[in-house]
């Protein structure tokens, strides 16, 4: 599986705004583990995915409230919600853009990085890890 930090800012211009919206409303909200799956060449029901993982139920729901958000002032709404309910996934589908939520058990037992290993893999690299 191809692997490349993103380096923020200059590597980010290859990407969407709305993937950079969204990384960045996660990293704001000390969401941990974030990647991105390039899906262009390997999927056609989305173009990226985003994954990060929160350190709690109440803090996946506020990084999905924080994209939702911020996805909001770009003028976009998610299509489809899942996994509010119970949020220990939470996935947000925009259609070109799918941002996937998770507590830490949530992601070990779902690997979708595993799962779509033939996407290239971006990890984003927040400005200040030591905070998480």
């Amino acid at each position: 599986m191809p692997k490349t930090s993103l380096a923020k800012p200059d590597s980010l211009q290859e990407l969407p705004s709305r993937v950079i919206a969204a990384l960045e409303a996660i990293d704001e909200h000390k969401g941990r583990d974030l990647v991105v799956l390039d899906m262009r060449e390997v999927s056609a029901f989305t173009d990226f995915m985003v994954i990060c993982t929160g350190r709690s139920e109440p803090h996946v729901q506020a990084l999905s409230d924080a994209v939702e958000e911020e996805l909001m002032k770009l003028g976009g709404k998610p299509d489809h919600i899942e996994g509010r309910s119970s949020a220990n996934w939470i996935l947000l589908d925009y259609f070109d853009l799918i941002v996937h939520v998770f507590t830490p058990e949530a992601r070990g037992f779902y690997q979708l990085e595993k799962l779509w290993r033939d996407a290239p893999l971006l990890e984003w690299q927040a400005d200040d890890d030591t905070e998480r």
